[in-house]
């Protein structure tokens, strides 16, 4: 005969009821590593205790969290009491974590810092090597899982807000063992054959072993040395990789690297059209500025009355040529003066006004005779009266 059925919710209670009465499970004394930690705005703490072979979820009451001495965050090790119980509704057990300490930083936590401090000092996050993120792409890449939510918001989002935009997508493990290794070797392809203006590297959130590749030195080295400019979205908003440090751009969301990458064609179209309207009304101010100068430069005189300037001319050159010719008659005046000076000096100097006296200019061979001994007997001298010449003998 077949046993009768029971429902899920029975199920449910009675394991969780089994489990409330045992003793061991009803305080347990557990050590692991803290990952995919959330503080609740509530003042819980969730989050997920794991080894190197398994994980169980965890959960801390406010009540509880006012005793710890130090921040959770992923990758610690801790030690924590607590006890295990089972949530009926969703048939999941889970610790009940009533204290908590600290019991050294995870061997993942610890490689993460390493790495980050050695790129760090190597330059690899300086502002100055990041490149420009293109304003208006035509091929996007994106090097993410061809499957999941992720490729479906990058498109989704870049298609809305331009539809012209080319999405190529470059398949790549996000996680797992040697998913760095395909990570790297994308972005190296995607540079040699010059497939995208612009790379997306992205993934969902996940837990700090999910996000692994992405802390990896190859992927670190792999997005420093593309020539394509890489947007880093990997993880939820308050996940840090190596990769997010070292990308030209960090985006919180793979929806959000979508709205750096590709702009909104409706504010670029509102942007030009704003731009043209105010280069309008710059152009019309210019034509009615030029405008008035020209009717103020039609209204002067040059343009009035073009002779008017010549006429003025005209008088000036009269006058110049009035005290020019009033300069040289003066000038002309005293020279006059002075040469009729000069000559009367001369006159009064001149050997021919003795003459006049009654004198005479004796003269032998032209020259003139000052003493007898200049003459002897039967020379032929020459003497010059006022009135002539006459030849004489010397007897």
């Amino acid at each position: 005969m077949r046993p009768e059925p029971i429902t899920v919710t029975y199920l449910n209670k009675y394991i969780k009821d089994r489990v409330a009465e045992d003793e061991y499970l009803n305080s347990v004394y557990v050590k692991g590593e803290i990952s995919n930690f959330k503080h609740h705005y509530t003042g819980h703490m969730y989050f997920t205790l794991k080894d190197e072979n398994s994980l169980i979820k965890c959960i801390m009451f406010k009540s509880s969290t006012a005793t710890l001495s130090f921040v959770p965050k992923d990758g610690m090790k801790v030690l924590i009491l607590g006890s295990v119980a089972v949530f009926e509704r969703d048939g999941v057990y889970q610790i009940y974590v009533k204290a908590m300490q600290e019991d050294g930083v995870g061997d993942l936590y610890k490689e993460y810092e390493e790495l980050k401090n050695k790129l760090e000092k190597e330059g690899y996050f300086d502002k100055e090597h990041k490149k420009k993120i293109p304003f208006m792409p035509k091929t996007v890449g994106v090097l993410t899982s061809q499957t999941g939510s992720v490729i479906r918001d990058i498109i989704n989002v870049s298609t809305r807000r331009n539809p012209n935009v080319h999405i190529r997508l470059f398949p790549i493990p996000v996680q797992g063992k040697k998913a760095e290794l395909d990570i790297a070797d994308a972005i190296r392809i995607m540079n040699e054959k010059k497939l995208a203006d612009v790379l997306i590297l992205a993934r969902g959130g996940g837990s700090i072993e999910d996000l692994w590749p992405f802390n990896e030195e190859i992927t670190a080295r792999a997005i420093y040395n593309s020539k394509i400019p890489i947007i880093s979205a990997v993880g939820h908003e308050t996940d840090f990789t190596i990769a997010d440090f070292v990308a030209d751009l960090r985006a919180p969301t793979p929806s959000a690297a979508a709205e750096l990458a590709v702009p909104d064609i409706e504010e670029v179209n509102i942007k030009i059209e704003t731009y043209r309207n105010r280069y309008k009304n710059a152009l019309k101010k210019k034509i009615e500025y030029m405008k008035l100068r020209y009717e103020k430069c039609m209204a002067s005189k040059v343009f009035t009355d073009p002779t008017a300037k010549i006429k003025e001319l005209y008088i000036d050159i009269d006058n110049y040529i009035k005290v020019l010719e009033n300069t040289t008659i003066n000038k002309i005046k005293d020279l006059k003066t002075n040469a009729v000076e000069v000559i009367s000096k001369l006159d009064t100097l001149s050997p021919l006004k003795t003459l006049t006296r009654g004198y005479a200019i004796a003269e032998k061979d032209e020259k003139s005779i000052k003493s007898v001994k200049d003459v002897k007997k039967d020379d032929i001298i020459d003497l010059k009266f006022i009135d002539g010449n006459i030849q004489t003998k010397v007897i």
